[in-house]
């Protein structure tokens, strides 16, 4: 078996998706869970205007209001929570993403005082943040502050990561890559793009270019950039396809690298090392 088949394996990509029988696996994992647990009143998740917290919340949505007329009462929610650091560039999008999902509450956290005291207490102790790990301290804050409204209010924390950022290692651990459930893993980008024009999601929510806007330095810095690949390319992989020898070399060396961000913490019982 190649690196890729079994890249391809273990992050359960289908070459070509049934967009309905997507979505409905989606809400039927997130209601199934609900129904389980019955500790579960409903779902978290941040919005940041883009492409997949959108997709994640518009699921997330759906699944409460199917829960809720099944049981014949509001017993559960879905808490969309706004988390810019100071003014969000994108916010609009923010504001038209939450108007596509229409969740059952809203909740605006910014996490700019909290990061920055972060910041400053590391300073005191001599430990200066570069902008890159300023940004996952950004990340990590946002993730806690999700956290604290789900204790607050019996819900489980929902997670964006995909089979295209699962791939890269393209998140922050213990950040956005530390929810409860992750109701898109197995979907890449173009597949997340088919399922939310199939729900008539506003066109630029999913065609804006992909950012993490973590680094101040860097502001706005497109994923691709980041990455040194295209998503383009990068669906194309997971899809089976061949894709550039460059584009390759670098996508493989990207998964190869982030192992650890794919593993729960690491016991003397694993055999990660070897």
């Amino acid at each position: 078996m190649s690196l890729q088949q079994r890249i391809i394996k273990e992050l359960k990509v289908l070459p070509v998706i049934n967009v309905e029988q997507e979505i409905r696996k989606s809400i039927n994992f997130l209601k199934e869970y609900a129904k389980k647990y019955t500790f579960v009143k409903g779902f978290v998740l941040g919005i940041s205007g883009g492409q997949d917290s959108t997709l994640v919340g518009k699921l997330a949505q759906m699944a409460v209001n199917e829960i809720n007329t099944e049981a014949g009462e509001a017993k559960y929610s879905f808490w969309a929570v706004r988390l810019p650091y100071g003014v969000q560039f994108d916010e609009q999008d923010c504001q038209d993403a939450l108007e596509f999902i229409k969740p059952t509450h809203v909740y605006t956290v910014n996490i700019k005082e909290a990061v920055d005291a972060s910041v400053r207490a590391l300073a005191a102790a001599n430990v200066e943040l570069s902008d890159f790990a300023k940004g996952n301290e950004k990340a990590r804050e946002r993730m806690k502050v999700q956290f604290s409204i789900a204790a607050m209010n019996g819900g489980v924390v929902l997670g964006t990561d995909h089979a295209a950022e699962a791939i890269t290692g393209f998140y922050t651990k213990f950040g956005d890559g530390g929810a409860d459930l992750m109701p898109i893993y197995r979907l890449n980008k173009r597949q997340g793009k088919q399922i939310l024009a199939h729900l008539k999601c506003p066109e630029h929510l999913y065609m804006k270019v992909p950012t993490a806007d973590l680094e101040e330095d860097r502001p706005s810095l497109p994923d691709e950039t980041a990455l040194n690949v295209t998503y383009e390319q990068i669906d194309d992989y997971l899809e089976g396809k061949v894709i550039p020898e460059a584009a390759q070399q670098v996508l493989e060396g990207h998964y190869l690298r982030s192992q650890h961000k794919r593993h729960m913490p690491i016991t003397i019982f694993d055999d990660f090392w070897k």
